[in-house]
Order: C-alpha cells, then sequence, then structure tokens
C-alpha cells in the first residue's frame, strides 16, 4: 500500500506556523533587549545617584574607588574614556587619572638612566606615593593600573608585563616580545639569570639564549656583570632590590656594563 504524499496544502500549512513562531520569537526577544535596556538605564541612574552621593568618598579612598569601577564594569561604563561629560564633572576622575598619568610619566623618566625603562608596580606605587606627600588624594595600584592602561593607548611605549603576582611597567618603547617576557619572570626571584638558567630552565638552545639577554643589553634593560664567579650575570635593575631601596653611585654602577 503507497503512502500518500504531501499535499501542497500541508506544506502551506506547515510553512505559516514557521512563520509565526518565527514572528512571535523575534518579538519576545524584541521584549527582552528593551526590558534589558530600561533595566541597564535604571541601574545606570542609580549608579549616577550613587557617584553624586558619594563623590568625596570615591575621589579619596582608593578602595571605595576601585569598587566603585568594578561597578561601572558591570553595565560597560567607562569613567575614564572622556575628559568630558558626566563622570569627569562629577567625580573628577579624569582630571585625577590625568594628574596620575602625568606623575607615572616623571618617576619613570627619572629612573630611565638606572632600570632602562622597566619598573616594577610596587616600586612605582610607592615612588609615586612619596612623591604626592601624606596630605595627597590616596592612589593604590589599581589606580596606577588604569592611568598605565590610558598612558597604553596613547600609543607612548608604556605597557604592563606580568611577573609573578605582579606586574613590571614598561615605559619605554622597546620590542619586547614572548621570549623575552619568560626571561624577566625567570629572573624575577634574584634579579638575574644566567645563559645556563635559561637554557636549564627553559630547555633552549645557548644561541637563543644569547639573542634574547643581548636585546635586553641593548635595550638598557639588563646590565652585564662579567666579573661574576661561574658565568656572567645578566642583572635586571627593575627587579634588583638593593637598587630599589638606594641610589646607585656612578662607581656602583661602573661595576656593571649596561
Amino acid at each position: 500500500m503507497h503512502r500518500r504524499g504531501v499535499g501542497a496544502g500541508a506544506i502551506a500549512k506547515k510553512k505559516l506556523a514557521e512563520a509565526k513562531y518565527k514572528e512571535r520569537g523575534t518579538v519576545l526577544a524584541e521584549d527582552q533587549i528593551a526590558q534589558m535596556s530600561k533595566q541597564l538605564e535604571t541601574f545606570k541612574t542609580h549608579l549616577e545617584e550613587f557617584a553624586s552621593k558619594h563623590k568625596q568618598e570615591i575621589r579619596k579612598n582608593s578602595q571605595f574607588r576601585v569598587q566603585f569601577q568594578e561597578m561601572c564594569a558591570t553595565i560597560g561604563v567607562d569613567p575614564l574614556a572622556s575628559g568630558k561629560g558626566f563622570w569627569s564633572e562629577m567625580l573628577g576622575v579624569g582630571d585625577f587619572y590625568y594628574e596620575l598619568g602625568v606623575q607615572i610619566i616623571e618617576v619613570c623618566l627619572a629612573l630611565k638612566h638606572r632600570n632602562g625603562g622597566l619598573i616594577t608596580l610596587e616600586e612605582l606605587h610607592h615612588r609615586v606615593l612619596k612623591g604626592r606627600g601624606k596630605f595627597a588624594q590616596d592612589v593604590s595600584q589599581d589606580d596606577l593600573v588604569r592611568a598605565i592602561k590610558k598612558l597604553k593607548a596613547m600609543g607612548n611605549g608604556f605597557g604592563m608585563i606580568p611577573v609573578g603576582g605582579s606586574y613590571l611597567v614598561q615605559s619605554v618603547p622597546a620590542e619586547l616580545n614572548m621570549d623575552h617576557t619568560v626571561v624577566l619572570q625567570l629572573a624575577e626571584k634574584k634579579g638575574y639569570v644566567t645563559v645556563s638558567e635559561i637554557r636549564d630552565s627553559l630547555k633552549w638552545e645557548r644561541e637563543r639564549a644569547c639573542h634574547v639577554l643581548d636585546h635586553l643589553l641593548k635595550e638598557g634593560l639588563a646590565w652585564l656583570d662579567s666579573q661574576a664567579a661561574g658565568e656572567p650575570q645578566y642583572w635586571l635593575p627593575a627587579l634588583f632590590s638593593e637598587m630599589l631601596s638606594q641610589d646607585v653611585t656612578p662607581e656602583e654602577a661602573s661595576q656593571m656594563t649596561p
């Protein structure tokens, strides 16, 4: 017994039903988007009211400022995106991070002769706080990171290299790839590294290790101690803890070849 084929009427009916389902789905999706947009707008309004009420705490308390930034991020609001507008006028955050960026540049330039343009975030934080004085508005490491990201967007060589649980701040437009980054991370604990240590830890060929270290020397990011026992040591001034706590004299610096 042969099954009867599906008639044209049934096909048309099925297509009509599919079209209605699709139309209904589109309407539901549009309703959901409208509701979400309304909720976000309400949240933004409440956020602006919150900012208006607590603006002094946001400006003066670094921890409070971090929490406020996180609240803003949940709805895609960036108070630092523009130097003008509600957030800048209400909170003064645009001016705050602009001034902080200038201070970061000043510190990095002052130490460039010593560290070649690399400095730990902790040392930068210490130097910035020292330069601002004890009565100035409090600044956190999170504030520094946000200011550096704005400097990086300007394309002036600033960037951050993850090392351990923190960062090295780069303030020169040197080309550093992943090889350079892992060597910096390897040197984190002692402040220096050798060719043998790189080969043993990273399983690299000697030529690759030497190429990376030569580049760091060329860019002024490393100093060579050719008189070290065993084999030459490549010191990273930004990681050399003794150098962070005291000024290096010309006599001390001459013992290492930059």
